[in-house]
């Protein structure tokens, strides 16, 4: 008889083969334009479990616009390598980083102007399914009448969306953003729906 297979939650989990160094990948995940005037940035962070403990195998990937409010599809006769979207695993200390270009402002669905943020995914193991959020910017007045960011009642849960900036240089401005899959720091997630991210926290 064939023994049982272990159970799985969310596999097969690719993460491994998507973001190991073993496999020629980086930690760090670059989407930087290579000439123009865009601000760089570099987010750090961490991924954290319930219990506080790093989440060492997870995936993250990014989707945004770029620093003129532009989506890749309409780059192609521009000279840049921006492309909107960059892949990230964590390592043994469940920390991930990304360089990347602060986005500009964007329009909702409903006309509404948004301040600047990056769509973040989430895979890891343990995931029926990968979660969603946002990396809003602390440095950012607009944050205060962003749509999504003004529906969240609570300063504290508004807070896990929003990146702290770090130190600046001449060329990059560091964010540090983490993540906590659940617990009292759980980190405000979304659903999808019809390619808008909408807030599903009944209690904002």
């Amino acid at each position: 008889m064939t023994p049982l297979t272990p159970p799985q939650t969310i596999g097969p989990f690719f993460a491994y083969c998507l973001t190991s160094s073993d496999y020629g990948q980086k930690l760090i995940t670059s989407n930087r334009v290579q000439a123009g005037n865009e601000r760089q940035v570099l987010i750090k962070g961490s991924i954290y479990d319930g219990n506080g403990a790093p989440v060492t195998d997870a995936m993250l990937e990014i989707w945004q616009i770029d620093a003129q409010s532009r989506l890749p599809k309409d780059l192609h006769d521009t000279n840049t390598s921006f492309n909107g979207f960059a892949r990230s695993g964590t390592d043994v200390q469940g920390s991930y980083q990304f360089e990347t270009v602060k986005p500009g402002q964007s329009l909702d669905l409903n006309n509404v102007l948004q301040a600047p943020h990056i769509n973040v995914v989430v895979f890891a193991r343990g995931l029926i399914s990968h979660l969603f959020t946002r990396i809003y910017f602390s440095d950012e007045n607009c944050n205060e009448t962003d749509p999504t960011l003004s529906s969240i009642k609570d300063v504290r849960r508004r807070a896990s969306i929003i990146a702290t900036r770090a130190s600046e240089s001449d060329q990059c401005t560091t964010y540090i953003f983490d993540i906590h899959l659940q617990g009292a720091f759980e980190t405000i997630f979304f659903r999808w729906n019809e390619s808008i991210l909408i807030n599903n926290q009944e209690d904002q």
